[in-house]
């Protein structure tokens, strides 16, 4: 079995990368993929760069041209669920697309005809994620994240969100990945480390919390490795 493991940016996955064995380097449509072994297991890997489109092409080359029959990703995200502080960690139950509108067509928001609205991670992977928690002695809680090609730096637009979807974290990759995975019938995972609480000071919190926000989600991503 060959794992997928994806960030959006090169620190979401540099932690992860500088620990891979026999690693291998492949450019391929205007991006670059690593593979090799990480805790015994065949890897490819990834970062996607920021937003949907990146991030949906990204998966589906890993899926598709490298064979992978798992995807996890790992990465930052901003927090909505006042019990999430910087560092914390969420996995995703379930994600939509929080800046999908067609509403003037009488669709809720977030919802797209023949393709629906909240995508379900796997049940699975994510059980498997509470053991390893568990036997870390580290605090994870699973959730709903909002994915839009948008920063979210505005209390409003933080607060609207969370209202229209129950949201408890919000990014701006994981809805796409999740629904290649969904249409590919791949088995996915997304983990987030809380960087910034999408307020009106996000943009410092996520430059100043990025690295170590990311390093703490890689290392969790790899106990979970180790563990499949």
């Amino acid at each position: 079995m060959k794992i997928a493991i994806l960030g959006a940016m090169r620190e979401e996955i540099e932690p992860l990368l500088e620990r891979i064995e026999n690693l291998q380097k492949h450019e391929y449509a205007a991006n670059i993929y690593y593979t090799g072994k990480l805790g015994g297991k065949e890897i490819a890997m990834a970062y996607s760069k920021i937003g949907k489109v990146n991030a949906a092409l990204t998966a589906t080359i890993l899926i598709e041209k490298f064979g992978c029959q798992k995807l996890l990703f790992s990465g930052v995200a901003g927090g909505i669920n006042e019990g999430l502080k910087i560092g914390d960690l969420i996995f995703a139950k379930k994600l939509v697309q929080h800046d999908v509108d067609i509403t003037a067509f009488g669709h809720p928001w977030g919802f797209i005809p023949e393709s629906g609205d909240f995508i379900e991670a796997d049940a699975a992977l994510n059980e498997l994620a509470k053991k390893v928690a568990d036997k870390l002695g580290v605090k994870i809680i699973g959730g709903t994240i909002a994915t839009g090609d948008q920063f979210i730096a505005s209390e409003e637009k933080k607060e609207w969100i969370k209202t229209t979807y129950n949201a408890d974290a919000l990014e701006m990759e994981g809805a796409s990945v999740g629904y290649v995975c969904q249409c590919l019938g791949v088995p996915f995972f997304v983990l987030r480390a809380i960087s910034d609480t999408a307020d009106m000071d996000a943009g410092f919190s996520f430059e100043e919390f990025l690295v170590s926000s990311a390093k703490v989600s890689a290392n969790f991503l790899e106990n979970m490795i180790d563990e499949l």
